[in-house]
Order: C-alpha cells, then sequence, then structure tokens
C-alpha cells in the first residue's frame, strides 16, 4: 500500500539516508526546506513511526575576550611570578609594590594575580613583601598550557575547564544535534515509494467562496514541533530600573527635572561652589568641547557666585584662596553630574522662582573621563535629587534614603562621613553586593552650603544627592560587572534572559 503525505513530509521524508543517519541541516541542503519546516515534518513522520530521532547534548567550549587575551600573554599571576624574578634579589623576598610595578600588571589584574598567586602556592605576600619559589616554569603552568590547548581546539580535563570557568576565562555552550534514522517501518515504506497527499495545509478565502473546504481533508499540526528562534526587541533592563526609579520619586511626592547635556561650567561646577583649580574640572575627569564660550548667563548670579568663591559667604565664609575667571566658567563642557540641573531649578532660570517645600529629581545620563572597570564607565545614569525645606538635618536625608532603597529590596545600607566642596555634613552611601558580599559605593549625598544657597536667593535648607543607577542594578540583580549591561562590550545573553525583579 502506497502512504500519501503532505508534500513537505514527502520531500523530507524522501531526503533520508535509508542506511545511517541524517542531521536537519543535510535535510535543508538537500530539499531546500527551512528549518522550520522540515522540524514540524520530521515530528509528523516520527508520530507515523516512519523515523526515529535521537538529540544528544554536546558542549562547545571557548575562551572569554580576557581569557584570549591571557592565552596570547601569560596569566596575572605568572607575569607576577616572571616580575619578582627579574628583580633579581638575593632574598626570595621582594616589595611587593616594587614587584607589582616590574609586572606591568594592569589595575584590575593586581588583586587577580595576588589571589592566584597564593592559591597556587608561588609564595607568601606578608605585611608588604611577597615571596616566591624558585625553579617554576610559566609556559609549562597547567592553567596557562590549558588556555592555549583550547584556543587550537584541544581537549582539556574536566578539573582544568572548571577552574577556567570559575576564573571567567571560558565559557561551555551547550548544543544539542538531532540526528534521524528511518525505522524499519519507515525503510519500507521508502522502498514502496510514497505520494503527495491531497491534505491540505492552508484554507484559502477562494475554498470559502467556492464552498469546497467542506469535502477536503486538512493536515493535522503538530503542536510539539519545533518553532525557530525569534529574538525579539524589548527594553533594556536599565532603561527598566530608570522608570522604576521615577515611579518611585514620584510616588514620594518629587516632580522631574530636565535639562541640557552640553552645558557651561557655570552651572556644573562654579554655582556647586567648585574651585576653578579643582582638579575634577580638569581633563583628567571631564569632557571639554571645541564650542564657543557660553552666553546669556545671568550678570546678576554671576556676580554673587564671583564673590562667593572670591570672598565666601556669611560670617565665617572666606572663600577660595585661588583665581576665579568668567571665561573658564562661560566654557563648555559634557555634564559630569546632573547637579547643573538642581542649580538651574534652584536659581529660577528653568521653572521660575520655587519657594519651600519643593521636592525634584532626574535620571539622566552624564559623562566622565573615568578609567574603565568593572563599577566605571565613560557615561553612565546619574539619579539626582534634592529636598527643599525650612527645617532640614542628615536624619532626613538617610530616611529618604531608608525608604527609596527599602522599595528595591534594598535595607543594608552603611553611609560613611565624607567631604564634597559644595556640602556640609556630607556621607557617602554604601549597599552590600548580594552575592560577593562587598559594601559599593552607591551615592553621594549632603546639605548644601550657603556658599551654593546664597547666590541662588535660597534662604532655607536644601539637602541633596547624586546616586548611580548602574550600582542601583548590581544590588538588585547580583551584576558585578556593569560592562556586562551597558556598553560596547556588553553581554546580550545576560540581558535577553534577566527578569525584572522588583
Amino acid at each position: 500500500m502506497t502512504l500519501k503525505l503532505p508534500q513537505n513530509q514527502l520531500v523530507t521524508f524522501e531526503s533520508l539516508n535509508q542506511i545511517g543517519e541524517t542531521s536537519p541541516n543535510q535535510i535543508t541542503t538537500k530539499t531546500g526546506l527551512k528549518l522550520e519546516q522540515i522540524s514540524g515534518a520530521l515530528f509528523a513522520l516520527e508520530e507515523l513511526d516512519l523515523i526515529c530521532i535521537k538529540t544528544t547534548t554536546l558542549s562547545e567550549v571557548s575562551l572569554t575576550k580576557e581569557g584570549d587575551k591571557y592565552s596570547q600573554n601569560l596569566l596575572p599571576e605568572l607575569r607576577l611570578y616572571e616580575g619578582i624574578k627579574k628583580l633579581k634579589t638575593n632574598t626570595n623576598e621582594v616589595n611587593l609594590s616594587d614587584a607589582i610595578k616590574k609586572s606591568n600588571l594592569e589595575k584590575q589584574e593586581v588583586n587577580i594575580a595576588l589571589s592566584n598567586y597564593a592559591r597556587k602556592e608561588f609564595g607568601e605576600i606578608n605585611q608588604g613583601n611577597i615571596t616566591t619559589k624558585t625553579n617554576i616554569n610559566s609556559e609549562q603552568d597547567p592553567e596557562q598550557l590549558a588556555l592555549g590547548s583550547i584556543k587550537h581546539g584541544v581537549e582539556v580535563t574536566p578539573q582544568l575547564l572548571k577552574r577556567l570557568e570559575s576564573r571567567d576565562l571560558l565559557e561551555i555552550i551547550p548544543i544539542s544535534h538531532m540526528s534521524v534514522t528511518l525505522t524499519e517501518k519507515g525503510l519500507q515504506i521508502h522502498e514502496e515509494g510514497a505520494q503527495i497527499s491531497c491534505k491540505v495545509a492552508h484554507l484559502t478565502p477562494q475554498m470559502l467562496a467556492t464552498g469546497k473546504w467542506e469535502n477536503t481533508e486538512y493536515t493535522e499540526y503538530n503542536v510539539e514541533a519545533d518553532t525557530a528562534l525569534h529574538l525579539g526587541g524589548r527594553t533594556h533592563i536599565l532603561r527598566e530600573t530608570a522608570e522604576k526609579v521615577k515611579d518611585v520619586f514620584v510616588g514620594m511626592g518629587f516632580q522631574e527635572m530636565e535639562g541640557p547635556h552640553i552645558d557651561s561650567e557655570f552651572w556644573i561646577n562654579d554655582c556647586l561652589f567648585m574651585p576653578q583649580d579643582h582638579p575634577a574640572r580638569t581633563h583628567w575627569d571631564q569632557f571639554a568641547l571645541d564650542l564657543p564660550l557660553a552666553k546669556n548667563l545671568p550678570k546678576d548670579l554671576v556676580k554673587k557666585v564671583k564673590n562667593a568663591h572670591l570672598k565666601g559667604v556669611g560670617e565665617y565664609g572666606t572663600g577660595y584662596h585661588s583665581p576665579w575667571s568668567e571665561n573658564v566658567a562661560r566654557g563648555v563642557v559634557l555634564r559630569g553630574h546632573t547637579t547643573s540641573l538642581s542649580m538651574r531649578y534652584l536659581s529660577g532660570i528653568s521653572i521660575g522662582e520655587l519657594q519651600p517645600p519643593q521636592r525634584f529629581f532626574s535620571v539622566e545620563k552624564v559623562y566622565r573621563n573615568d578609567t574603565l572597570d568593572s563599577t566605571h564607565l565613560l557615561e553612565f545614569f546619574q539619579i539626582e535629587g534634592w529636598v527643599m525645606a525650612e527645617t532640614l538635618s542628615v536624619r532626613d536625608l538617610m530616611g529618604t534614603f531608608t525608604e527609596f532603597y527599602r522599595q528595591f529590596g534594598i535595607t543594608n545600607l552603611k553611609f560613611k562621613p565624607h567631604y564634597n566642596p559644595y556640602t556640609e555634613p556630607s556621607f557617602e552611601i554604601f549597599g552590600e553586593h548580594p552575592i560577593t558580599g562587598d559594601l559599593i559605593e552607591i551615592g553621594n549625598s549632603g546639605l548644601l552650603r550657603e556658599e551654593v544657597l546664597r547666590p541662588l536667593g535660597i534662604n532655607c535648607n536644601v539637602m541633596a544627592w547624586g546616586l548611580a543607577l548602574e550600582r542601583l542594578l548590581m544590588l538588585i540583580y547580583g551584576f558585578e560587572d556593569i560592562r556586562d549591561i551597558h556598553g560596547t562590550s556588553c553581554d546580550l545573553k545576560l540581558l535577553r534572559s534577566t527578569k525584572v525583579l522588583y
């Protein structure tokens, strides 16, 4: 008896090897059908007991960017060891700082080198000195050799794979492999030959119009068949968290601020009582732009800010003993913090004069010339906020943070006194990382000084803060490197799979 099959099933069935296994990719090459068409056909043929589908999972091992770097160069602990050897001392003990310098380790590699140096028992670290054992062949280090083997497709032991994976030097990706073989029934049908079925897979307007649909036999659908992977767009988890921050502040009675990314140093630094010779105002920290000097600065406010810098404010204020230039204040830069928005709003230039009580916030991008590492980027989002009232204290500020972070499930906050040119008293806020247990700085805050408020015409208290959105994300989700979720080297797989927790 000749078996009738729908066209895709027939084409797929006829392409199968009578002896041995066939893969879906081989069927695609032979038939020209799409993979999802073949998948559906294979499941249907399996239900008819014509084929047997076997799925095996294999692991593909590949080096991470860091692992590839160390495969071409020595691991940090080995470079530290080689650096110590180059110092050529009469003893096996050298100064730790000298050893690190001689090793040419990057800043983020120092802790990696020290921890693995101790783990591999190359020597001991004690009171600023480091000892070393002799006769260690760096090129024969098992982990170093394993990196080279993986790079050239050579298998290594499971123990080394586990160790290198724990160091984030490689990733193990499971890959499913499907193979298809004909059953005895399938072999028999294959020899006898099959025909195209008269079954219809799709209902058409013509069939409805003519009434042909009533006497037509339809193909059954296999709802368990695999479908093509579709990666649709979604809101970035950083943006989702930013929107949650906005919802929390609005719920606490705050209004949102807006303002320019490119601004004059006057609004960004001078109004904040930042001296013009402060290191944070150099190219080492901020990005200056090759643009004409800013115009239309409020003359009366410029005069008051200048006097605050040169002479001080109040009975005990003496200002800074350094020059102040209006041309410097008119210089145009990328904002290094969104406190420039606070200065614009408090001065009344943005939405008019404000009377207490007032609450404002913003979640906006800022730009700093920082060294890239696991907690620093050249651009990031700052959560700016301030409260204006007749009487405020540090306890009001601490209570605001306690309530804000509680909304994200973060309750173990730490506060440390700090110095800022624009706030007094000031303190930093720290949160505990849920995985490493390390304390991470998540913000800076304080009560704005008289030298900031009086030139702006404010005669009451204002408490203000700048919090890091990316650091908040690290505490919520347990990320250890913000470059995984933000920037040019972000982990797309991580972003696609991370679920919103709050």
